[in-house]
């Protein structure tokens, strides 16, 4: 990517504030969660890959989506540490560029992981007899490629179009870098950045937030109309994943309040509260919500955790 730009060479991150004394307490704070989230994401992929009788649909996707919380916690945590450690908080407009690609595919990725999910549970609860025809092998390694491939084109266009922006301004109201605040930083014309912002969330945000609403108001339907077992059943399966939907969801309408209204009489701890809250709360929460509520899953991660104890 080629910068046009000639007024930038590094943005100012400008939330950060002096933590005096603390300053290794937050850093030994922040490196504790991201070693659990790296720790417990990376224990369940395994259990998933390593155990046969997981090698389901349903499992398929979760692994997916603990794959997702590994790449967006990498794209952050590494980066926070080094800023909360370092005095100068300033950061290189190509690194800029690469953590807003690694955050933004994280980010949509999410959405539609889990549109894929609630179309899996609308199939497992709606369709059941058809189930294990509709979702062959091959099918679920198109979904997982439908859920990967659209976000990651969708945020390389993207930051290519914000890297080709004249710049004159360095200054970024955040803890990481973010393209909405790189595009107003632009001196040149951003129409075209702003329309494909449009066009990429409805492909990333909007369509499977639809896909989700749809697939949860038939299973809904079907769970009131049907026995207690189907109840039972839907509940079991379908709680954690909502929890999740309403977690990243919540996450992210702070990250896009804090971006497009003025925060400036809010203090830098509840602004970087607001926007660390959708990358650091959604990979701990996963894990934690399916390890501990999917039954299949727990049994195995119980089992291996008390064969190390022995050991």
């Amino acid at each position: 990517m080629v910068m046009n730009s000639t007024h930038v060479s590094y943005f100012a991150l400008d939330v950060y504030f002096d933590l005096g004394g603390f300053k290794h307490l937050y850093f030994f704070i922040f490196l504790l969660v991201y070693v659990f989230i790296v720790g417990a994401n990376m224990l369940l992929i395994v259990v998933i890959c390593l155990n046969r009788s997981l090698h389901e649909p349903m499992y398929m996707f979760l692994c997916s989506l603990f794959v997702n919380e590994l790449f967006g916690s990498s794209g952050l945590f590494p980066f926070l540490l080094l800023q909360i450690l370092s005095d100068v908080h300033t950061v290189s407009v190509p690194f800029c560029l690469v953590q807003v690609f690694c955050l933004y595919t994280y980010g949509s990725v999410e959405f539609t992981n889990l549109a894929i999910m609630s179309y899996d549970r609308y199939l497992a609860i709606c369709h059941p007899l058809q189930y294990n025809t509709c979702m062959t092998s091959s099918k679920v390694t198109l979904l997982i490629a439908v859920i990967w491939l659209p976000p990651v084109l969708a945020v390389l266009v993207s930051v290519c179009l914000t890297a080709s922006l004249q710049l004159c301004g360095s200054i970024i109201n955040k803890v990481y870098c973010d393209n909405y605040s790189i595009i107003k930083l632009s001196c040149s014309d951003t129409t075209v950045n702003n329309i494909y912002e449009l066009v990429a969330a409805s492909v990333t945000v909007y369509a499977p937030v639809s896909l989700i609403f749809y697939t949860y108001t038939r299973i809904l339907n079907v769970c009131f109309s049907g026995s207690k077992q189907t109840r039972q059943k839907a509940a079991s399966t379908c709680t954690p994943h909502l929890a999740s939907l309403l977690n990243f969801s919540f996450g992210v309408s702070f990250g896009i309040l804090q971006t497009r209204f003025n925060m400036s009489g809010v203090q830098n701890m509840v602004q970087i509260f607001l926007s660390l809250y959708y990358i650091t709360c959604q990979p701990l929460f996963n894990p934690v919500m399916y390890g501990l509520n999917m039954s299949k899953i727990r049994v195995i991660c119980k089992g291996l955790v008390l064969g190390l104890a022995e050991v």
